[in-house]
């Protein structure tokens, strides 16, 4: 298996483990896994909240981790995922 596609896999876990949880999460914590997986995924779409305060600091949040490639982005975000919600779980 190449490297590439083990990152993207521990990715999509990391993913699936923020969708799956039911846990109120601080909001600079969202804002970041929001920002990772946006660059990520090369989803550079408007955000879509219809709250104008909210899609500013969406949009602060791409501004801040817009130095990111794709690889960096989802390394962040599983780090963070292990980091900020798996050792919750344990």
């Amino acid at each position: 298996m190449k490297k590439k596609d083990t990152l993207r896999k521990k990715f999509n876990a990391a993913v699936q483990t923020v969708n799956e949880y039911t846990d109120p999460l601080p909001a600079d914590l969202l804002l970041k896994l929001y920002a990772y997986y946006k660059i990520a995924n090369q989803n550079f779409n408007h955000p879509g909240s219809k709250t104008p305060l909210i899609n500013a600091f969406k949009a602060n949040a791409l501004i801040q981790a817009q130095h990111l490639d794709i690889k960096e982005a989802m390394k962040n975000y599983i780090e963070l995922v292990e980091k900020e919600i798996n050792l919750k779980n344990t």
